[in-house]
This record gives structure tokens, C-alpha cells and sequence, in this order.
């Protein structure tokens, strides 16, 4: 997906949370939370903390959901970004 996010706002794509717990039991679709973490694909002109490429954090409710070609994407503003994984 080609898109230009506008002013200070940030394009994502959700990153996948595991399936399992660490002690091996398989989570089903139905009782998984809502990913908190995406990577950034584009960013708007007036954003300054993060950039292309970084892993981020951000609320649960946060930002708007988009659906192409079978992925999730977010698009939200820098202010909600609670965090960048280093």
C-alpha cells in the first residue's frame, strides 16, 4: 500500500503477536488481545520522533484501522505513540 500520511501523522503495519505462551499453549484468534505494536512505513511531514522503519507502541484504542491485500495497518497521530522499541 502507497500512502502519505498528512501533518504529524504516522502509517503502520501491525506486527504479529505470538500464538503460544512461552509454556506452549497455543492461543486461539478469538481470545487474543489487540496488537499494541506496528512498524512504521511512512510518516508525515511534521513528525519528529520517529521515523521509517521503527517499532512502535501505542494504546490499545488508538489511531484509525485500515484493511489491504489480507494486512493491518494503523494510522495515528505522534502523540498517541506511547513508545519506540529500541
Amino acid at each position: 500500500m502507497n500512502l502519505k500520511p498528512l501533518k504529524e501523522r504516522v502509517f503502520a503495519e501491525f506486527v504479529e503477536e505470538a500464538e503460544k505462551t512461552a509454556g506452549g499453549i497455543i492461543i486461539p484468534d478469538a481470545a487474543k488481545e489487540k496488537p499494541q505494536r506496528a512498524k512504521v512505513v511512512a510518516v508525515g511531514g511534521e513528525v519528529k520522533e520517529v521515523k521509517t522503519g521503527d517499532t512502535i507502541l501505542f494504546d490499545k484504542y488508538s489511531g484509525s484501522k485500515l484493511k489491504s491485500d489480507d494486512k493491518e495497518y494503523l494510522i495515528i497521530k505522534e502523540e498517541d505513540i506511547l513508545a519506540v522499541v529500541a
